[in-house]
Parts: structure tokens; sequence; C-alpha cells
């Protein structure tokens, strides 16, 4: 088993390397590893050959998929291809979201990768498994990097999608694909239809189509966020819980009939796993052989051939095995949560239940492996979402006989048989399980700040220490290992220091302000709040807000501001002007020039919006603030233009110098006039805008501006979220997030600054 430990190490590690090596030194390496484990027992070496195979194995993968890439450089020019559509279409405001393979590349000279996202305005979606011929713009599969939430970049990879692009021109029909995916695609994509036929668009048939086929695109943001306060984001997906109760479901059935018929060649145990592995099998076929249906099918095959084969594996070798395995066929599966979710937790059922001479009752086993469960999701839970549902364990009590033993197979037997009643039944209990989970969506959650490795070692030895059997001396201590992880507090800056963390929220602009003691979110930028700005504040430790300041009423500056209302608790509200937005019964106060409070040593000023303006428009009203530390001054200017500048710099002057400005509306030319420059004299500005956005922002004139002052510039759509510390008492230290974490399956860091 030593040998699996390590190979599943290697492939693990190289999802962390900044670069990938050149996959024939792992291999040498492993080469000199074979040479010296001969005739010797050295647990240590064995495990480091392998590692170093594993890690050759992952290199060769993420080099080949490098290669594939779309260069650095932007294209402007739309490229002609001839593309395939894969998996069922996805619904979106404006037309239809599709993942195609590209089967020839007409243009050329040009590099395309294999498998491509593209956004099609259209009413009309294109069939799955249909052929079309297209004029599409394309760019990488650069997303936002910020240090917690969903990372796009990594998931795009992991799935091989490695760049994305938009069809504006009419597109050629070439008629239907013939392969094997197209049909299942296919297959589908018509049995989604009926649901929604017989349904409606409604929340339950989106719920049946995920279950049934793995089309999730129906289901609402809000119902995701109910599943996420739930715990229960697991049952929703096609995962390996149901594939693996499908097997069972068949293997019994197969299992009871043949007991029943007269004796054959063929053993009973052998008859029925090869059913449950066939049930397994259509099922994630139908499910669009999505990764975690894999997984779970790879598991299930390595123990039925353990069973035909006579080995006595025990579950944790075959446990090893499974993952192994998983990681040869496809060693980008590292970089997915559910890989770790669904093995973790099958191990924690396995440990719960080891050790034991007699198996335990049932409602004693179900508490067990529940305990189990729930111990062992507290640390990825926290490594990958930042909270915590505290409902978890009674939800999934709840939910999981609900969903995978009726709601699935009943929704499974729908599809097959043609009888709308039975969609009807299955819609009814899926209404019954919205109900319940809304209901108890309404439990607080913990937030878990982002943890030091130090205690992640820690919090995850004193995991496995509580669910080990029954009989192991001192297990209640892991608790002192685990609770340390979840009651971390980052450091705060030292009193008259503070801390500004910009966001990075695509076209728009979030900062967060940290002194001693207190907490300051300036503006919110567009998407929804649980997509950026909600992640980042649960990692860094933030429960509450002191105040809540919205520059004006802009989607791109207060488009979330209602959903971080609702989140957290906000203590004080100032708007640069009435906004619209913002959560029912909450009104905030106006931002007034003059109005000053200090908080640990750290004064903030408001400048702006002045009183008397001409400029019509909703930038003028931006509300102004200027903080001001022991090492360094901040301004943040919203989207003021140069008229607005000018009335600044006539009414303040020199009191607007500031060590680091925020670009005035993401470096738009109708901003960061020279005069406004020089009165402010930065030594950084900090310009918050989206990669290639239609803007043009920043633009190229301002950028030539900001290099004749000698300014330097920081941009979040080249360096992601940025860190400006202003605790010490020399010039603020900068960091980009690009920079902090680099991977080599991340953008680089400058790669997006030339245009």
């Amino acid at each position: 088993m030593i040998w699996l430990i390590g190979f599943v190490l290697g492939v693990s590690g190289c999802a962390s390397l900044a670069e990938v090596p050149d996959w024939r030194w792992p291999v040498c390496a492993a080469a000199v590893g074979l040479v010296l484990c001969r005739g010797r027992r050295l647990a240590v070496l064995r495990c480091a050959t392998m590692a170093a195979l594993g890690l050759a194995w992952a290199s060769w993968h993420a080099a080949g998929r490098l290669a594939e890439s779309l260069p650095e450089a932007p294209r402007t020019e739309p490229v002609r291809l001839v593309v395939v559509v894969r998996d069922v279409p996805a619904r979106v405001r404006d037309g239809f979201r599709y993942l195609v393979e590209v089967e020839r590349v007409e243009t050329p000279a040009v590099q395309v990768p294999p498998r491509i996202r593209l956004m099609v305005r259209q009413r009309v979606p294109w069939p799955a498994g249909s052929r079309w011929r297209i004029e599409a713009r394309l760019r990488d599969r650069r997303g936002l990097a910020n240090p917690s939430g969903f990372d796009a970049e990594q998931w795009l990879w992991g799935q091989g999608i490695l760049a994305v692009g938009s069809v504006r021109a009419p597109a050629e029909s070439l008629g239907a694909a013939g392969d094997w995916q197209a049909v299942v695609d296919r297959l589908r994509s018509r049995c989604a239809e009926r649901v929604e036929r017989v349904l409606g668009r409604t929340r339950e048939a989106a719920l049946l189509a995920a279950l049934t086929v793995g089309v999730q695109q129906g289901l609402e943001p809000r119902e995701w966020q109910v599943f996420a306060r739930t715990g229960v984001t697991h049952l929703v997906s096609i995962s390996g819980l149901h594939v693996g109760m499908i097997a069972a479901l068949a293997a019994g059935i197969v299992r009871f009939v043949l007991a029943r018929l007269p004796p054959r060649r063929l053993p009973l145990r052998v008859a029925a796993m090869l059913a449950g592995l066939a049930a397994a099998a259509a099922y994630s076929v139908l499910a669009g052989w999505a990764v975690p249906t894999r997984r779970t099918l790879l598991m299930l095959a390595v123990a039925g051939c353990a069973l035909v084969w006579r080995r006595a594996l025990s579950p944790f070798h075959i446990w090893w095995l499974a993952l192994a395995a998983a990681l040869v066929l496809d060693p980008f599966a590292v970089h997915a949560p559910g890989l770790w979710l669904s093995f973790g937790l099958v191990a924690a059922l396995m440990l719960a239940a080891s050790g034991r001479r007699h198996p335990p009752r049932r409602l004693r086993a179900l508490a067990a492996g529940q305990w189990a469960v729930t111990v062992m999701s507290v640390l990825p839970l926290a490594i990958f979402f930042s909270t915590l549902p505290l409902v978890s364990p009674l939800a999934n009590l709840l939910a999981i006989p609900w969903i995978s033993m009726l709601v699935t197979p009943l929704a499974l037997l729908a599809a097959v048989l043609p009888f709308d009643g039975l969609l009807q039944l299955a819609a009814w209990l899926c209404g019954g399980f919205f109900r319940l989970m809304h209901l108890l969506a309404d439990v607080p959650q913990w937030t878990v700040a982002r943890l030091p490795w130090p205690l992640l070692l820690a919090g995850a030895a004193g995991s496995l220490w509580l669910v080990l059997p029954a009989g192991v001396p001192g297990r209640a201590l892991g608790a002192l290992l685990l609770l340390p992880a979840l009651c971390h507090v980052p450091p705060r800056p030292p009193p008259g220091g503070f801390r500004a963390s910009v966001f990075d929220v695509g076209q728009g602009l979030s900062v967060l302000v940290t002194t001693a003691r207190h907490r300051l979110l300036y503006d919110t930028g567009a998407l929804p709040a649980g997509q950026v700005v909600l992640p980042q504040l649960a990692g860094g430790g933030v429960r509450s807000l002191d105040m809540l300041v919205l520059s004006h009423n802009d989607s791109d500056h207060d488009g979330a501001a209602g959903d971080v209302l609702q989140a957290l608790p906000v203590r004080r509200l100032l708007v640069g002007q009435e906004a619209s937005r913002l959560r029912a019964g909450r009104s905030g106060e106006r931002c007034r020039p003059g109005t000053r409070w200090s908080w640990d040593g750290v004064d903030f000023t408001v400048l702006a919006p002045l009183p008397g303006s001409t400029v019509a428009g909703n930038n003028a009203r931006s509300c102004v603030l200027r903080i001001t530390g022991r090492s360094g001054s901040l301004l943040l200017a919203g989207d003021i233009p140069a008229g607005e500048e000018a009335r600044l710099v006539g009414r303040y002057g020199r009191m607007l110098t500031s060590t680091v400005l925020v670009s005035p509306h993401h470096g738009s030319k109708s901003s960061s006039s020279a005069a406004f420059l020089r009165a402010v004299a930065p030594r950084l500005i900090v310009v918050s805008c989206g990669y290639r956005n239609r803007y043009g922002h920043p633009h190229p004139a301002v950028l030539d501006r900001y290099r004749r002052l000698g300014i330097a510039v920081a941009r979040t759509d080249a360096l992601g979220a940025l860190e400006l510390d202003f605790s010490s008492a020399s010039a603020p230290a900068v960091a980009g997030w690009r920079m902090l974490s680099p991977r080599h399956w991340r953008a680089r860091p400058d790669a997006s600054a030339a245009r």
C-alpha cells in the first residue's frame, strides 16, 4: 500500500507547483529509487520512488495541456472553427453557454485548444451533439484571482477548458455528430426537455434534471445558496453517493432474483457485482460521464475485481487503489474539491466501522457514521468554502434518504417509463425537500478564516484522532488539535496601522480596510456577493462590519450591497447617493464632506461628494474617502470624473496628498486628470478592472500619464487581489495574489498588462 500512497502524493504535489518540471527528471529519480529499493524494505524510500513516478505522470499531462493553451498575446480577430456541441446547453441571461469540442481550425496559423466554452447570444439553442461552423472571438481562461472562494481558472484547467469565447456572427449548421458521446448528449438533452415540458421551468424540474441526467443549469443561484448553507450540495448533483446507491439497488435486485432460481455456474456474488457495475456504468454515462461518477465507478470496479479474484484486500487497500487508479486516468482530478470530499468521507466511514468484533446495531451504526462524516468534513469545508453549516448533520440525516432512496430512483424510473405521473410524484417529493432545506437554511453558519499550514496539519491530525475506532485511548483529545483551526483569528494590524485588501471583482471595485479592532468595506462590486465578496470576508475571519461605504449607485460598485447586508451585521452604512440595491428597510447615511472619525489610531475623512455639482450622472456623486495611518494614506475616489477632481483640488489642494490612490473610474480617460494626480502625488495607483473589459479600462492615455508622472501601477486584472499593508514605518507593502500564490495552471501575473 505504501506504493499507492507515494503515487497519490506525487500526483497531488504537482498541482501546487509554480512551474511544471520536466517529467524526465522525476522518471530518472524513480529509476534510481527502484534500484535502491531492490532487496530492501524501506517504506520511506518506496514511497519517495512512487512519488517521483506520480510527479512525472502529472507533469507530463500538465505540460501537454499547457502546450494546448492559447498564446499569451491576445488575438483581436475572430477565428473560424468547426465545432461539436458537447454536454447540454446552459441557458444564461443573454443566450446560451456551450461546451464545444474543436473538430477543425479553418483559420490558418492559429492554435486553438481542443475544448472551449462559448457564449452565444440567441433565442433558440444549438442541439446537443450538433456540428457548427462558427467565427469566434477567443481569450484565455483567465478568471478572478482571490485568496478564498471559487477559483474559476483552477476549475477550467481541471476540466480541460483552456479558452473561452463568444460567437456573434450567424453560425452554419453542419448536421449532427455521430460519435457515442454525441448520441449520449442528445439522449440526456431529450430527457431534460421532457422533464421541463411536463413540469414547466420550475425548481422541481431543475432538480430532477440534475438528478437524472446531470443537467444543473436550471437551478437558480438562490437555491445553490440554500444547499450550501445546509451542506447538501453533494446531493443535488449526480455524486458518488447516488451512483453507489443505484449499484447497490441493482445488485440487491439481481441477488434476490437469482437466489430463487436454479443454481448456475456464475456465483451469486459475482452476478450481483456485475449487475451493480453495469447499473453504475449506465447511470454514469447518462450523467455525462462526470468526474464524481467516474471515481465511484472506479472504486466499485476495484472492489468487484478484488471480490472476483478472491484477493484478501483490506477496505483501505481498496480505497488507496481506487484513488491511485482515478489519478492515473485523470491526474487533473486533484483540482476538484469533490475528489477529496468523496474519498475523505468514504475513509471516515471505514474508520468509524473498523476495529469492531461485532457489527453495531443499525441506529448506533448510523450515528457513528454521521459523526465520522461530520468530523472529517470540517477541514475540507473550511479550506474550500471558509464556512461550516452547523445544520449540516441534521440536514444530511434527513436529506440523504429522501433524495437517494426516494427521489433519485423514482426520477430514473420516470425517465425510462413514459408515464408523466411518475415525474409529477417525484416533483412533489422535490417540493418537500426544498421546503425543508429553506427552513433549515436559516440556521447560522460558522465562519472559518484561512488557515496557516501548522493549524491545517494539527486539525487534520485531530480529525483523524476523533474518528478512530472505539477503544483508542484519549480520542477526545483530538478536539484540542481541531479547535484551534475552527477558532483561528488572522493577525490584525497594530494600532496606528491598517491593511487594505482590494478584491478582484472583475470590472468593479471592492476594498476591505482593516484596523486593529475595526473593519470597513468600501463598495461591493457587481457580482453576487456569494461569488467574491462574502468568501473573501469569510476567509479573512470577518463576521461583521463596522461600516459599509457605498460610493455611488452604479451596479459595479453597489451591486452586491443587498447580499452583504443580508449576510453580515453592518453597524453603520454610508452612501454617496441613495442606493437602489439595499436590503429592504435599510437606509444609509449620506456621505458629507468633513465627516471624520478615528479607529485605533487611523483617521478617516470624507472629502466628497461636494455640494452644488453641475456634472450629470451618478459618478460625480461618489463618496471620496481618505484613510491615514502612521505609515501612509490611501485615497478611495470612487468614479469621480475630471470635473469633480478639479473641484476637489480647488477645495483641498495639497491636503489630497496620499501614498496610494485607487484610480478614479477604473482608469477611464474621463478621470485621472494631470492636475488631480499632481495634487494627490501618489507613489502607487491601484486600478481595479476586469480582464479585457469592454470599456477599455484603464485607458492607454491614462496609463501613459501615470508613467510620465513616475507613478507605479498595480492592476487587479494582471495581479489578482491586492494586499496593501500600511503597518510598518516604511512605504506600504504591496502584494498581488498571483504573485503570492503562483501556480502553473494560473495565468502569469504580468500576462494581461500588455494590451
